[in-house]
C-alpha cells in the first residue's frame, strides 16, 4: 500500500462532492466554541443519562425466584474478572477518543472530533442505561449464584422453595444482574462505534478491494468479542447474556454513529454531516464576497470611465 493511499485514508478527498482543492480546515481554536455551543443541549442530555446510569446502579435489582432444582446450572465457581470493570471505559471510551484525536491532528476538522466524541459518549451511555435497566428488571441469577448465596456450601430454602441466602449482600445483589452482560454491551457500543468510524475514515467500501482495510475495521470487533467470551469463561454470565449484550451495544452504536456520520459505504462517509454543512456555508459566503468585490470593481471602472471622459 503506497504512502498516498495511507495519506488518503485520513484525508477523505475521494469521491463525492468534495475535491482535493476544496477541502477546508476547521480548527478547534476558531470553530470549537461554536460547535460546542450548538450542541449544548446534547451535552446536557449526556449528563442526564449519566445520572440515570448512576441511579440504576444504586437501586436493587429484582430478586427472581431461585429454587433448588434451578441450582444445577448455578453452581459454577466464583472467579475474578479477567477484564476488570475499571478497564472497560479505558478500551471502550478512552481508546476510541485517542483515535479521534489522532485523526483530528491529521485532518484538522473540529466537527469530526466533536461529533465523534459526542456520538461515542451517547452510544456508551444509552447502552449503559438500557443494559442496567434490563438487568434490574430481569434479575437473572449469574452462573455462580449458588456460591454467592451460600458461600459455605450449605443451602437453605423457604416454605415456597425459594433461596434464603446468607452470603454478602453485595455479592447476592450482584448475583441477580446476569442479563444482559454489561461488559459485552459496553464493549460493542464503544468498539463497535470505533469500527464504524474507521470504516468511514479509511474508505473500506471504496470498491478497490483493499482487504487490509477490513482487517483494521475488524480489530475492534474482535477485541469486543474476546471480552464477551471472557464473561462466559469467568462464569459471570450465561452465553445468552453476552449475545444479547453484544447485539444491544452494537445496535445502539450504529444508531448513534448514523446520527452524526453518513454510512461508511457512502461516498462521503469519511466526514460528518456537520463538516459538509460548514463547507457549503463557507463556499456560499465566499461566493457572496466575490460577488460583492466584483460589483465594487465594476462600479469603480464605470466611475473612472466617467471621469476620464
Amino acid at each position: 500500500m503506497s504512502l498516498q493511499i495511507i495519506r488518503n485514508m485520513f484525508q477523505g478527498q475521494q469521491g463525492g462532492r468534495v475535491e482535493v482543492n476544496e477541502v477546508e480546515l476547521f480548527y478547534m481554536k476558531s470553530h470549537g466554541r461554536k460547535v460546542a455551543r450548538l450542541h449544548m443541549h446534547d451535552w446536557l442530555i449526556l449528563l442526564l443519562l449519566a445520572i440515570i446510569e448512576i441511579i440504576l446502579n444504586i437501586i436493587h435489582p429484582f430478586y427472581r425466584f431461585v429454587g433448588k432444582d434451578m441450582m444445577t446450572d448455578l453452581k459454577y465457581p466464583m472467579k475474578d474478572n479477567t477484564v476488570p470493570l475499571w478497564a472497560v471505559p479505558v478500551y471502550a471510551v478512552l481508546l476510541p477518543i485517542l483515535v479521534f484525536v489522532f485523526i483530528y491532528f491529521k485532518r484538522r476538522d473540529v466537527y469530526d472530533l466533536h461529533h465523534a466524541i459526542l456520538g461515542l459518549l451517547f452510544s456508551i451511555l444509552i447502552t449503559g442505561v438500557l443494559t442496567d435497566a434490563i438487568k434490574d428488571a430481569t434479575g437473572r441469577p449469574r452462573p455462580d449464584f449458588f456460591w454467592r448465596c451460600f458461600p459455605d456450601g450449605v443451602d437453605n430454602y423457604d416454605q415456597w422453595g425459594n433461596v434464603v441466602c446468607h452470603g454478602k449482600d453485595s455479592d447476592i445483589r450482584e448475583g441477580h444482574k446476569s442479563f444482559p452482560s454489561g461488559h459485552s454491551s459496553w464493549s460493542f457500543a464503544g468498539l463497535g462505534f470505533l469500527a464504524l468510524y474507521l470504516a468511514g475514515k479509511i474508505k473500506v467500501f471504496d470498491r478497490r478491494g483493499h482487504v487490509a482495510k477490513l482487517c483494521i475495521v475488524f480489530l475492534p470487533i474482535l477485541m469486543a468479542s474476546l471480552v464477551a467470551v471472557s464473561r462466559v469463561d469467568d462464569y459471570w454470565h450465561h452465553w445468552q447474556d453476552v449475545f444479547a449484550g453484544g447485539i444491544l451495544g452494537f445496535t445502539v452504536a450504529i444508531f448513534c454513529y448514523l446520527q452524526f456520520f453518513p454510512a461508511p459505504y457512502h461516498s462521503e462517509g469519511w466526514g460528518p454531516y456537520a463538516y459538509f454543512r460548514a463547507l457549503e456555508e463557507t463556499r456560499s459566503n465566499r461566493r457572496v464576497e466575490d460577488s460583492a468585490v466584483g460589483e465594487v470593481g465594476m462600479q469603480s471602472d464605470v466611475e473612472s470611465g466617467k471621469v476620464s471622459s
